[in-house]
């Protein structure tokens, strides 16, 4: 499995959902402009409007890498603003260097390697 994917998942402070709606789209554009190997970044909302989970997928683990730099500044500005990730999940062989970055923060991150697949 060359691909990697990441979930992460985080709460919406009361009262901010419209700014950080604002916040995810800024977020996708600036993915849109830097990124090359990132095949998926989409951010749902819970019906309650209280959580987001976003789903990303990279082509190779050297490009998660290069996501993770490419965009740390508007990770920053987010999490500062809204809040870090209270779980974040990533899927496949990552690098060392992609768990310690996604790891910044003191973020729980768990790890699940490919037992078997289509």
């Amino acid at each position: 499995m060359s691909k990697i994917h990441a979930s992460a998942k985080l709460k919406i402070p009361y009262g901010m959902v419209d700014e950080f709606k604002e916040a995810a789209r800024d977020y996708i554009k600036q993915v849109k402009q830097k990124d090359r190997g990132t095949l998926q970044s989409d951010w749902f909302l819970s019906s309650d409007k209280t959580e987001c989970e976003i789903r990303e997928t990279f082509e190779s683990p050297d490009a998660a890498l290069a996501h993770q730099l490419n965009l740390r500044e508007p990770a920053a500005a987010i999490f500062e603003k809204f809040g870090t990730p209270y779980s974040v999940t990533i899927y496949g062989d990552p690098s060392a260097e992609v768990i310690e970055i996604a790891r910044i923060g003191g973020i729980d991150v768990k790890e699940f390697s490919l037992l078997v697949g289509l």
